[in-house]
């Protein structure tokens, strides 16, 4: 290892899974909470006017984006992680080339001789 490179931090790395999903799934859970509320306040507040219209609209189009933010993820948060295989010390390219070289054996095949004293059907 070369003592010239940085060590690695830990916190360059992504969230795990369960956190990721548990964070989709809060997300999305107070989404159709607003939703909910919207239905509610549409249904509930007597006259109707324009804010029943604001509500109603609520309450159709949220679920809409409760499931594309909840689907989105992290995407959105870029995060640069390094990958611990560029720090590893590479071995000079000459010495990759002559151990990488295969031998190749290549077979062919040569189509059967007919009418020939050998032919194993005794015709002359």
């Amino acid at each position: 290892m070369n003592k010239n490179r940085p060590s690695h931090s830990a916190t360059s790395l992504p969230r795990s899974p369960q956190d990721e999903a548990a964070s989709r799934l809060k997300r999305y859970a107070i989404t159709m909470g607003i939703r909910i509320a919207c239905f509610l306040l549409m249904v509930l507040i007597q006259p109707y006017g324009w804010w029943s219209w604001v509500f109603a609209a609520g309450a159709i189009f949220l679920p809409y984006i409760a499931v594309v933010r909840a689907n989105a993820g992290e995407e959105s948060d870029a995060r640069s992680v390094e990958s611990p295989e560029l720090s590893l010390d590479a071995p000079p390219a000459d010495v990759v080339e002559a151990e990488v070289r295969p031998s190749v054996i290549r077979l062919t095949e040569t189509p059967p001789q007919t009418g020939t004293a050998s032919d194993s059907r005794g015709t002359p």
